[in-house]
């Protein structure tokens, strides 16, 4: 199964299909008498960079630490505000195409869909004796949205198209194109919006300073007039029409301003459209679908089962079965996939807190990126799933805020290095966030997302082994980041190293006094994530031979951490102390990092520990929140767990009942937290390969969570760290087959309780017998072994 598929068009936006290239995206309604195309472009941010005042914390961080040692927990978060800073820019919508077809709205028929397996989303019904189709999709090699219409009996099509934009904007129309050019405010934090929440731009139509846009629409007809005028264009008596968009902004770069010179979007404009509408639409599509396929066609899950003979609507059928329904689970798992490459492509923004698709001017937390787990959380299936190009823009972000973060160390800190705190956006910003106090340390005040975000540029050297990118790009980064942690560390009462000021984001606790607080010392989740960065810059400077002082700075500062510790309920302790939580259940589960995404915690009390944990916090929870916790459940080996948080996941949350509890999936399929936000996709494709195969600990184990109904299935072209490919299948539950390609030499190493007959073309099979539960295979570069069980 790989269609989403409803027989009645999308009223509300969580009903519409997602389009996109990793810089455009379209929500795609699908009306009968009025179809709706609402527009996205990744660089539509508010503002341009900021030019805030400098900030020197340095007394104030002086009187925090000084607070939190005399337990003035109060007092410490009242002088933590005194750090803040102003908030990120927001990401906005573009606009709206709407296409109002003068057939009225009385159809038959009806169908729309979307095929995930090719980028391409269609709406199919009939009015009268006539069938009407319409198809879509948004092009990486041509930069172009582009839609087909077509009628079955000739001269049948007669419609209008109109651009809109809730932005400050001017429509036009040249002779052959429709024009939408318009600006972004200035300023779109919280307190830059009017009663309406619509943004208060600043600056006259052509003088503000924030981005321009212009977006430009070609319409080709095969028969029949076309009438462009009044900013709309007209189509008569056509049987076959296609229009092409097209979007330019003058995002000049995260710390460049703006341009301002609409000349330059047109003359953009003009050639993407010249170039995309110079070749039929046949050959337009075809080099979309291979482009698109040539990365999404390289994973497939099967989950052998029995499907269900009733045909009904994606949504109707998760309400039905849910994940009882092997087939749902599968589309689900590559839907995520869909996503990561529809929102994120080489040379694009990374996807943001919706992917790249938002129709608000005040998006929820502005569809910014929220590092303190939310965009991490959107590229966890990136190297697994085979999909490393779509993890560079991430990678990038990383580069850029690293430039910004280091300012920002130095003048606020007076420290080496470089971090980042609770959110970023377009314009990289590193402060901290709360905007005049306005804020609460438990979400504004958390430097700890640089050394977070390094996790990534490790994870694209282990999983891909390129050596030039972890001299070149990745180490000189991690070690700024590094470089902060050691400045940042203080030694406590007991020689430890520690954090303070220190929070866990979110969530709040209770001391002994019956104080509420937020700001401590030593959150257990500060010093796994440095305990994290530390291990991979010891493990990155010794593939590249690194031996000096900074190393060895590092090796001994990791060994003076403050170590983990078991609370007095058995659980892992969220912080240095073992305060009583004020939400049992909170939806965070900050302190568990070290056993996912980190790997710090694999065997022994502390994972008891975390079971415990997880056990107190229960499995309600929101969309991205239950997305952790199946990854965490997941790599616990627990598939039971996992598949009664499916159960959870597969809700579905309709538009009336969007409240803050238990989340799950819109009937478009796109994560519910609610609101919208697309890391619960992201989260649960990453969790079901956790499920069949992982790599962490240095060695392959294979199926270490399968569920008791997943009885029968493969896997292929699932990356693994180390550099390689693997194909791995089941049946009653044990494995059957395992194919491994290396995309570099290595050695492959994986946990088997079995011999195994291990088969390369051109040569005899070989007995492969297990040593300590382990067997290992010498491989070299682009060579391809099949095991059997």
């Amino acid at each position: 199964m790989k269609n989403l598929m409803y027989r009645k068009a999308a009223k509300v936006w969580t009903e519409a299909l997602p389009l996109g290239n990793g810089r455009l995206g379209a929500m795609h309604f699908g009306g009968v008498e009025v179809e709706q195309f609402q527009l996205n472009e990744d660089t539509l941010w508010s503002g341009p960079p900021s030019k805030d005042k400098k900030y020197d914390d340095r007394e104030s961080l002086k009187k925090v630490r000084k607070l939190i040692d005399e337990e003035n927990y109060e007092e410490a978060i009242s002088e933590t505000k005194n750090m803040f800073g102003s908030y990120t820019q927001s990401y906005m919508p573009l606009g709206d195409m709407k296409i109002h077809f003068l057939h009225g709205n009385i159809a038959r028929n009806y169908e729309r869909s979307l095929d995930i397996r090719q980028a391409v989303s269609s709406v199919k019904y009939s009015v009268g004796n006539v069938h009407f189709k319409r198809e879509a999709f948004i092009s990486y090699p041509h930069q172009v949205l582009a839609i087909q219409l077509t009628s079955s009996e000739e001269n049948s099509l007669h419609f209008d198209i109109l651009l809109e934009s809730i932005l400050k904007n001017r429509t036009a129309n040249s002779e052959n194109e429709l024009i939408l050019q318009g600006i972004c405010p200035e300023y779109c934090a919280p307190n830059y919006f009017n009663e309406d929440k619509q943004p208060i731009v600043y600056g006259e139509f052509e003088e503000t300073k924030a981005i321009h846009f212009e977006g430009r629409l070609g319409v080709v007809i095969d028969a029949g007039e076309k009438k462009i005028q009044n900013g709309k264009i007209s189509i008569h008596n056509a049987s076959k029409a296609t229009i092409y968009f097209s979007v330019a902004t003058s995002f000049n770069g995260f710390d460049q301003l703006p341009g301002k010179y609409f000349g330059d979007l047109t003359r953009k404009n003009e050639e993407i459209l010249a170039q995309a509408m110079s070749i039929s639409y046949e050959q337009l599509k075809a080099e979309h679908i291979r482009d698109y396929q040539s990365l999404y066609n390289r994973v497939e899950l099967s989950l052998e089962c029995n499907k269900p003979e009733e045909i009904l609507d994606t949504d109707e059928r998760v309400k039905k079965n849910g994940s009882s329904d092997l087939g749902m689970v599968e589309l689900l798992f590559q839907y995520g996939r869909y996503l990561l490459i529809s929102s994120s492509r080489e040379g694009t923004q990374p996807a943001n807190l919706q992917g790249i698709w938002n129709d608000l001017t005040r998006a929820p937390w502005s569809s910014n990126y929220t590092v303190n787990i939310n965009a991490e959380m959107n590229y966890w299936p990136a190297e697994i799933t085979n999909l490393a190009e779509c993890h560079r823009p991430l990678l990038k972000l990383v580069s850029e805020l690293a430039v910004n973060g280091e300012r920002m160390v130095s003048d606020r800190y007076g420290l080496r290095g470089w971090t980042a705190h609770h959110n970023t956006d377009l314009w990289r910003h590193a402060d901290p966030v709360g905007g005049d106090r306005h804020g609460d340390p438990i979400w504004a005040f958390w430097p700890m997302s640089g050394p977070w975000l390094c996790r990534h540029l490790w994870e694209h050297f282990s999983f891909s082994q390129d050596r030039t990118f972890l001299e070149t790009e990745a180490l000189p980064i991690m070690k700024g980041a590094a470089e902060f942690c050691l400045d940042w560390l203080i030694e406590d009462e007991n020689g430890y190293l520690t954090t303070s000021p220190s929070t866990s984001p979110e969530h709040l606790f209770y001391t002994d006094k019956g104080q509420v607080g937020s700001v401590t010392k030593g959150a257990t989740m500060d010093l796994q994530i440095i305990w994290d960065l530390f291990t991979n810059c010891i493990e990155a400077a010794a593939v590249l031979d690194i031996e000096d002082e900074w190393i060895e700075n590092v090796k001994h500062a990791r060994e003076r951490l403050y170590p983990m510790q078991i609370g007095k309920y058995g659980q892992l302790q969220e912080w240095a102390i073992d305060y009583e939580d004020v939400e049992p259940h909170h939806r965070h589960v900050s302190h568990l990092y070290g056993v996912y995404p980190g790997t710090q915690i694999t065997e022994g009390p502390l994972l008891d520990a975390v079971k415990q944990t997880l056990n107190r916090r229960g499995d309600m929870g929101t969309g991205w929140s239950l997305g952790w916790k199946i990854c965490l459940w997941a790599r616990l080996k627990d598939g039971e767990r996992v598949n009664a948080l499916f159960q959870q996941l597969f809700n579905i949350v309709e538009a009336k009942n969007e409240v803050f509890v238990g989340g799950g999936i819109y009937p478009n399929l796109l994560g519910a937290h609610p609101p919208f936000q697309i890391d619960g996709n992201f989260s649960y494709t990453a969790g079901v390969v956790e499920m069949i195969i992982q790599s962490h600990k240095g060695y392959v184990e294979l199926l270490p969570a399968l569920p008791s109904t997943w009885i029968k299935g493969s896997i292929n072209g699932i990356r693994v760290q180390g550099g390689f490919e693997v194909n791995v299948s089941w049946d009653k539950l044990r494995v059957t087959g395992l194919k491994v390609t290396s995309n570099t030499e290595n050695l492959f190493v994986f946990k088997s309780c079995t011999s195994v007959i291990i088969r390369e073309e051109g040569r005899d099979d070989k007995r492969l017998d297990p040593i300590d539960g382990l067997i290992e295979i010498d491989m070299s570069e682009n060579q391809t072994y099949q095991l059997l069980f």
